[in-house]
């Protein structure tokens, strides 16, 4: 397990050696708490839960200060399960950093994306509309047809129509990670994540095998 927790401070863009802008995501990683050990033993496998963000005691309810209470550590806001591989040890109470990345290494970076509200077809599924001429004065920003009539009779589950737009869990994969400053907690990776400014982040090491390409 290489993760941790951290928040979107924005974007900015930094020159790489050749002298070429590269567009990066300034991310403040941690730190993070271990709150919770779970082993294969007692729960049938093995994860740590970190916390993330401190809080006045106050902002949280009571279960979740005897969760913090008992384990010795101060009351965080965010709490999230990330699973162990073979060999890896943690201590509950242990401190994590930035300092557990290595620039050149890949991260997958999990966050929700921004919220639109209410949304039609055209903003929400990039549909064209209606056409701009032949009479039609009303249909230009509209569905369409959405099903026949007396078959099949009914709208097919999964018909792209008008509804929320946004704000859903979203995974960007394999972001190079160009810049670790553990004394400020920051890294800064290579590109977008997703959410808005001081939105909560998930930085894991990259899972899926990336196929290196020569860059320039």
């Amino acid at each position: 397990m290489t993760g941790i927790l951290g928040k979107k401070l924005g974007m900015s863009q930094i020159f790489d050696k050749k002298g070429e802008v590269v567009p990066v995501t300034v991310i403040q990683a941690g730190p993070c708490y271990v709150t919770q050990k779970k082993t294969c033993e007692r729960d049938g496998y093995a994860a740590i839960q970190l916390g993330y963000k401190e809080v006045k005691a106050g902002r949280l309810t009571r279960p979740e200060l005897n969760h913090l209470s008992k384990k010795g550590v101060p009351a965080l806001r965010y709490l999230r399960e990330f699973r162990l591989s073979a060999g890896e040890e943690y201590a509950v109470g242990q401190k994590l950093d930035a300092g557990m990345f290595q620039v050149g290494t890949w991260v997958d970076v999990t966050g929700s994306s921004k919220g639109c509200g209410f949304a039609g077809v055209v903003k929400r599924h990039h549909f064209s509309g209606g056409p701009k001429t032949h009479g039609q004065s009303d249909r230009l920003r509209a569905p369409g047809a959405i099903s026949a009539g007396t078959t099949p009779g009914r709208v097919f589950k999964g018909m792209r129509m008008a509804g929320r737009m946004g704000d859903a869990r979203v995974t960007v994969h394999n972001l190079e990670v160009l810049v670790v400053d553990p004394e400020r907690g920051l890294l800064v990776v290579r590109g977008a994540v997703p959410g808005a400014k001081n939105g909560l982040l998930i930085i894991r090491e990259a899972r899926k095998t990336r196929v290196s390409k020569r860059r320039g």
